[in-house]
C-alpha cells in the first residue's frame, strides 16, 4: 500500500512540473506576440509620418494620402476619420 501512495505521490509531481513548463511556454509565447505588436505599431506610425511629410511635400495627391491614411489606420485599430 505504501508502494502506491509514493507512485501516486511522483505522479502528482510530474504533473505539477508538467503544468508549470507548460505555463512558461504558455507566458514566453505571449510575450514574444506582444513584442511584435509593438514593434508593428512603431513601424506603422513611422510609416504614417514618412506619408505626411510627403503630403506636406505635395509629393502625393489628397486621394493617395486618403487611402493610404486609411489603410495605416486600419492596422493600428483606429479611426481614420
Amino acid at each position: 500500500m505504501a508502494k502506491r501512495g509514493r507512485e501516486a505521490a511522483l505522479k502528482r509531481a510530474r504533473e505539477v512540473a508538467r503544468r508549470e513548463k507548460q505555463e512558461a511556454k504558455r507566458e514566453k509565447r505571449l510575450t514574444e506576440s506582444e513584442k511584435a505588436a509593438v514593434v508593428d505599431e512603431e513601424a506603422l506610425m513611422e510609416e504614417f509620418a514618412r506619408l505626411s511629410a510627403r503630403y506636406a511635400d505635395e509629393a502625393i495627391s489628397a486621394s493617395e494620402y486618403a487611402a493610404e491614411k486609411e489603410r495605416i489606420f486600419s492596422q493600428l485599430g483606429l479611426d481614420p476619420g
